[in-house]
């Protein structure tokens, strides 16, 4: 019985972390919850929820979420990773949606801008 309760535990940790997470997207792009569910196409009482952590998504609205947030879908799940920080996984979002030679552009002048004199 109590291995269930620490399941039931760390399921709502982790749906009230993933909310913060979705609440700190929506914050970064000055977004309100109103305008965040016109964007996703869901109601703004599922973007409550979801944000509270009182709701757990399904891929459908995971989905809508990435689209809202212009955000690829692992950039919704970054706040469970280490790996990068939010801002370096929205500017990898961002690259890949350049061509080729764009990015190898973009590599040059974040080379040049950090170059040490």
């Amino acid at each position: 019985m109590e291995k269930a309760k620490n399941k039931v535990a760390n399921w709502t940790r982790f749906h009230r972390k993933f909310g913060g997470h979705v609440r700190q997207l929506r914050n970064n792009r000055e977004l309100t919850q109103e305008a965040l569910a016109e964007r996703c196409e869901l109601s703004v009482d599922a973007i409550r929820r979801i944000e509270r952590g009182a709701f757990s998504p399904s891929l459908d609205t995971l989905g809508k979420l990435t689209t809202g947030l212009d955000v690829s879908l692992k950039t919704l799940f970054n706040g469970f990773e280490q790996e990068r920080t939010e801002e370096v996984a929205e500017i990898c979002d961002f690259l890949s949606s350049l061509s080729g030679p764009e990015v190898k552009l973009a590599w040059r002048v974040l080379q040049a801008m950090f170059e040490e004199t």
